[in-house]
């Protein structure tokens, strides 16, 4: 039809799907300016282009296609420069959390560098001053299998999504110093996430800074007894007396690997010198 455009005309001149153009329709948010009654066809006039143009632009600014719909009933100079205002507040949001997330995406960058330095050999038992941090923890329900371990593991994940809260995309459990002597290496009484402080949630729980004793264990997690043991016998026979549980740090997991054989976690203990003397 002379003077109008088909909405195949329109998707092309645009570069936007017809079924993208159907939907603003139905939802009422850019109508066609012509419906033949015969046939259904739409068809769009010249001036419409430009209002398609204002649409685009503002879901690319990242409107919701709602918010582009109550802008534009009643739009006008002021109210657009309001409403680009408020849209530059969001987008800096969304570039700090884009900020938050790329450093732990790096972080786990450099876990899984250091997984592949420890993949294919035993490690050596090492002892190493750590700095203070802070974990998000659930604790694990009877009977302590690894269903139950991972159970926990899936809620302290739910909870920082839905909180958004300042994780590192790393899981760990804790295993109990008794346990552990009684060779129950894998049952674990809490799960965790590790985490920057914060006043969020109450679930928080901060490990002190301390001089801890620490093996890497390399391979699927019923395994990991042989690596206790290595940890065991080592502070007995270098007289370093255990004061804490065992913390596991998941540095190569399901997150990063199919294979079982792949994975790494680091085993940490909180030790000091038999008689109170602390490396410092």
């Amino acid at each position: 039809m002379e003077d109008l455009f088909s909405i195949g005309e329109l998707s092309k001149y645009q570069n936007i799907s017809k079924q993208t153009l159907i939907f603003y329709d139905k939802i009422g948010l850019f109508c066609p300016d012509y419906v033949d009654p015969d046939n259904g066809y739409r068809y769009y006039s010249a001036s419409q282009i430009d209002y398609l143009d204002t649409i685009l632009i503002m879901k690319k600014i990242g409107f919701s296609l709602k918010e582009i719909k109550e802008h534009m009933q009643h739009y006008n100079i002021d109210s657009s420069l309001i409403a680009l205002r408020k849209q530059v507040t969001v987008i800096d949001r969304q570039i700090q959390e884009l900020r938050l997330i790329r450093n732990r995406v790096l972080h786990r960058c450099g876990q899984m560098e250091d997984a592949i330095r420890h993949r294919g050999s035993e490690s050596a038992v090492v002892i190493e001053y750590r700095d203070a941090q802070y974990i998000l923890f659930r604790e694990v329900k009877s009977p302590f299998t690894l269903k139950e371990i991972s159970i926990a593991t899936k809620k302290c994940f739910a909870d920082s999504f839905q909180e958004q809260l300042p994780i590192f995309f790393q899981s760990g459990v804790i295993v109990p110093l008794r346990r552990i002597r009684e060779g129950r290496f894998t049952e674990a009484s809490t799960a965790f996430l590790p985490i920057e402080k914060t006043e969020k949630v109450k679930n928080i729980r901060q490990l002190p800074a301390g001089t801890c004793a620490c093996v890497y264990h390399v391979g699927d997690y019923p395994s990991i007894g042989r690596s206790y043991q290595k940890l065991l016998d080592y502070c007995e026979h270098h007289n370093w007396n255990i004061i804490s549980d065992a913390y596991e740090f998941c540095i190569n997991d399901y997150i990063t690997s199919h294979d079982e054989n792949e994975y790494v976690t680091k085993i940490v203990f909180y030790v000091e010198k038999t008689g109170g003397q602390k490396l410092t």
